[in-house]
């Protein structure tokens, strides 16, 4: 019986140059295995302006492909092996919600300057991108939010709550100048008169899978594995950043094992895809043990079967491609244009 491997293989082969498959890190090793360019959010961004292909397999959360479509070439297509992969956290902010909040704010006359976490749908970073505002990754956090804070009175950050509060703690913004919107009832709840003297404007969402980690995993880790290390994703608490010995983005926390010398342990706070790879590919030279079995549904949802039923709907012309909505394309390219030049 011909295996998903062997026919995506095959269907790799007949499409040739028209063909790239990209990879977000969180994906399984059997989808992985298959990818022609992988990496965290902003190298993924970074990487598509360099693809000629005709057809862009992308393996990823919805949002990933519509970021990938928005940058792509003319005649250029962009797939998703599973349209329905979502995210928890994107969904916590509604771009009308962003929107009539933004409205409100900018009503005070300061400029409100929105930054959205790439994790947001393409109508979040069309709000964005139509208030003056941009897109961030946790990879350039730090750039981005200065880039925001230079050319406003106040920045609000969508949708994570953590990534915002463990970047503004880098940049040494003060917690006083910090504000947690409360977007109930519409978006009608929220404290102007507070929200007012804030710098720092706090959409309070989170990830699921990052939300998971605590100071007692960090603290049995410890016990369980003297002189080990601890590294963390930034969208975990800032309660367990400050616990951890490092923490940074996906491509981050790959060079920091990368680097670690020979015979380190490091336990890692992140999702166990790439955890368990990092183990695998430094087993007998490095201990890699997870924090806690944190996994994303959504990003499992892509799988081996499904690329291979892509890349044969892509072949037969068949596919679907990612369609941005219409009055979206506009203002969403121009917000990740923004990081883009700004992160160059």
């Amino acid at each position: 019986m011909t295996t998903h491997s062997e026919i995506i293989r095959r269907l790799r082969d007949e499409l040739g140059d028209s063909l790239v498959i990209m990879g977000h890190h969180y994906q399984s090793d059997s989808v992985i295995q298959h990818v022609d360019l992988k990496g965290d959010s902003l190298e993924l961004a970074r990487k598509v302006e360099s693809v000629h292909a005709e057809h862009i397999v992308f393996c990823g959360v919805y949002f990933m492909g519509e970021s990938a479509a928005l940058l792509a070439r003319e005649g250029q297509n962009v797939y998703l092996p599973e349209p329905d992969a979502n995210c928890v956290m994107s969904q916590m902010a509604p771009a009308a919600r962003v929107d009539k909040v933004l409205t409100s704010l900018a009503a005070s006359g300061r400029t409100i300057v929105p930054l959205t976490y790439v994790n947001s749908s393409v109508g979040v970073k069309a709000v964005c991108g139509k208030h003056g505002g941009s897109v961030c990754t946790s990879a350039n956090a730090e750039t981005m939010m200065r880039w925001a804070m230079d050319r406003g009175d106040a920045v609000l950050f969508i949708p994570d709550k953590n990534l915002a509060r463990n970047t503004a703690n880098r940049l040494g913004i003060a917690q006083s100048d910090w504000h947690m919107l409360d977007i109930r009832k519409d978006g009608t709840a929220v404290d102007l008169e507070t929200a007012n003297k804030g710098k720092l404007l706090l959409w309070p969402g989170l990830c699921a899978i990052h939300a998971r980690f605590n100071l007692r995993q960090i603290q049995t880790a410890r016990d369980t594995h003297p002189g080990i290390t601890v590294v963390v994703h930034p969208e975990c608490s800032p309660e367990v950043v400050a616990q951890a010995d490092a923490a940074g983005s996906t491509s981050f926390i790959i060079n920091y094992v990368r680097q670690a010398p020979e015979g380190a342990a490091i336990a890692i706070g992140t999702e166990i895809n790439l955890v368990e790879r990092l183990a695998k590919e430094y087993a007998g030279r490095k201990t890699i043990v997870p924090l806690l079995e944190s996994s994303c549904s959504h990003m499992a949802s892509v799988t081996e079967d499904k690329l291979s039923i892509t890349l044969q709907e892509v072949r037969n012309g068949t596919a679907d491609p990612v369609r941005i909505p219409i009055g979206f394309t506009e203002h969403a390219r121009a917000a990740l244009e923004r990081m883009l030049k700004a992160c160059a």
